[in-house]
């Protein structure tokens, strides 16, 4: 049997490499896309060069997979962008949709321009790397928190709409990993005085949780089940602490949740 071609995003650093490497390691093609294309060490899958906030960069990249290989079997929306500690009033409307624009519009780009093809061959897969702040929201995050539930929504309603034609739309959700991810975060815009002293200790906080948080490879893991499973579910927590999260949304009263996310960001 012919190996599975799959299209990773984002995939030259963190979560996207670890799961274009791990993809590569079980028997997938793998193309992997940057907005710079190849660079740096030779690594044991293909890169190309894609913008997802571009509809021709998108076109092109996904036109590139299907003269190579003929179709695509797996597709891992991973490219996105962080954004560094900020109260919902520090980002200009120019801001907040440029956020969007990469987060959650690229997704939707990346899914329009595959499915005609997975349509096409009667089967196919769509991975989308959401976050555990998809369902629990966090203070000081709400832009990069609502790119996240707004991924939730468009998956799980996607996954719905494609299962006839053998497709399946999944969502992985990490919590805190262990990534060059704060090397590109995106600065507020609109930086006010009156959050500037709890916004410098709350990225300390974040900062020394991400630290101490599990590596890439366990949403890589995750990433490659929910790629084989037979019959995928539609959400998949990556890691233990994203697993607990996820259960304390579920079952604990909202009084105790919220008092013990206050706590641990350490909010007054």
């Amino acid at each position: 049997m012919s190996k599975k071609i799959a299209l990773v995003t984002g995939a030259s650093s963190g979560i996207g490499e670890a799961t274009a490497l791990r993809l590569a390691a079980a028997g997938f093609k793998v193309y992997g896309t940057s907005r710079r294309g190849a660079q740096g060490a030779a690594r044991p899958f293909d890169m190309l060069a894609l913008d997802v906030t571009s509809d021709a960069s998108v076109a092109a990249a996904v036109a590139a997979v299907m003269q190579a290989e003929g179709r695509i079997d797996l597709l891992v929306n991973n490219a996105g962008v962080g954004m560094g500690a900020a109260a919902a009033e520090e980002s200009a409307i120019a801001q907040a949709q440029a956020i969007f624009d990469i987060n959650f519009f690229g997704i939707v780009r990346m899914t329009r321009a595959v499915l005609p093809h997975m349509r096409a061959q009667g089967s196919g897969r769509i991975l989308h790397i959401g976050s555990v702040l998809g369902f629990l929201p966090m203070p000081f995050g709400a832009l990069y928190a609502a790119t996240k539930h707004a991924i939730e929504g468009y998956a799980e309603s996607l996954d719905h709409e494609l299962r006839s034609w053998g497709i399946r739309s999944v969502v992985i959700e990490p919590a805190y990993t262990n990534t060059p991810f704060d090397t590109n975060l995106v600065e507020p815009d609109a930086k006010l005085t009156a959050y500037q002293t709890i916004r410098h200790a709350l990225a300390s906080r974040i900062q020394a949780l991400m630290a101490a948080a599990e590596g890439p490879a366990v949403v890589a893991d995750t990433v490659l089940k929910a790629a084989q499973i037979g019959t995928p579910k539609l959400r998949y927590t990556a890691g233990k602490l994203a697993a607990r999260l996820r259960l304390l949304r579920r079952f604990a009263p909202a009084g105790l949740l919220d008092a013990g996310l206050r706590k641990d960001l350490r909010l007054a």
